[in-house]
């Protein structure tokens, strides 16, 4: 630091170490509001009701994330992303192709299920994020390569698409959102549905 910046912060302990931990608490505190409230209504939920879960202004949301985009890229690890990318690298990993389809699309749905976030990253609902456009780009090379896989082994019927799995996770997730949540037991059944339509005959 500086002799200049060292003045500016003042002494240990004085003014600026007290407005650096406000600042740091204000951050963690509209973290956590940030990631409940999307976790239960989605990347939409207004920012106002962030703000206040969070016991901050609206205008501090924008000072420290610079806005809606900066608080989804700050949070989208923790509530999709991470979990994604975990998804992606188990379904590669497994070595029989159509199991490892079968994982990928019934993984896929499980984080859909509980995690309503999902469906506004499948739709890139905030394009200027960057950590869903990586996210988007991640998953979609993975899916083609998948689905090529599994057309090349002759386990995959071969009309199924890359971009027919976007569709029916998309449709899936609006369902999910606009629609009475169904139980467990019923959503896994008809992902084993899905999941018997797309095998080669």
């Amino acid at each position: 630091m500086t002799p200049a910046a060292a003045r500016a912060a003042g002494p240990p302990g004085g003014p600026g170490a007290a407005l650096r931990a406000d600042a740091a608490r204000n951050v963690a505190q509209i973290r956590s509001a940030a990631i409940a409230a999307f976790h239960g209504r989605g990347l939409s939920t207004p920012l106002e009701d962030i703000a206040a879960a969070a016991g901050v202004s609206k205008a501090t949301i924008y000072n420290r994330f610079g806005g809606r985009q900066g608080l989804i890229d700050a949070v989208i690890g923790e509530l999709v992303a991470t979990e994604m990318y975990a998804i992606m690298d188990r379904a590669r990993r497994v070595p029989d192709p159509w199991e490892s389809i079968a994982t990928y699309v019934a993984d896929r749905r499980d984080l859909q299920f509980r995690e309503p976030a999902f469906t506004d990253a499948l739709l890139m609902t905030y394009p200027e994020s960057g950590q869903l456009v990586a996210l988007a780009e991640a998953a979609t090379a993975i899916t083609g390569d998948l689905v090529q896989r599994g057309h090349d082994a002759e386990v995959l019927r071969r009309d199924f698409t890359a971009g027919d799995l976007y569709y029916a996770d998309v449709a899936n997730g609006l369902a999910l959102r606009d629609l009475p949540t169904p139980s467990r037991a019923d959503y896994d059944r008809r992902t084993r549905f899905f999941l018997d339509s797309l095998r080669a005959r």
